[in-house]
């Protein structure tokens, strides 16, 4: 056992051993940090849908409908929602979740109006 722990340490102080274990060392913080940081938006999860949600809203609610903006974002959030029940059938989702979905929305909307994805056809 001596002999086993003693050439991990030599292997470990050779310089090939030493830069595995710092890019090791780097690969598991970008890791953790990249799972810390997703868990904080899990609306994230349903990019997609939240998406598809804004352009099928946009196109089914017009601009001179009176509140436009919260009724395209009520029927972006039922679509959104219904996807969520069909991936977790018989799971209510949370209020929480739903508060976090609505912030969702309303943040790739204002990203795909920035960049000039949302024109009506």
């Amino acid at each position: 056992m001596d002999t086993i722990l003693s050439g991990i340490w030599m292997f470990l102080n050779s310089a090939f051993g030493f830069t595995l274990a710092w890019v090791v060392v780097i690969v598991l913080m970008f890791h953790f940090l990249e799972r810390l940081s997703s868990n904080g938006k899990p609306w994230q999860k349903y990019e997609g849908a939240i998406i598809t949600a804004i352009k099928l809203a946009e196109k089914a609610i017009p601009d001179d409908t009176a509140n436009a903006g919260l009724r395209r974002l009520d029927e972006a959030l039922r679509f959104v929602l219904n996807v969520y029940r069909e991936h977790n059938p018989g799971k209510a989702p949370s209020a929480d979740l739903v508060h976090e979905l609505k912030e969702g929305i309303q943040i790739k909307h204002a990203e795909l109006e920035r960049l000039g994805n949302l024109r009506s056809d």
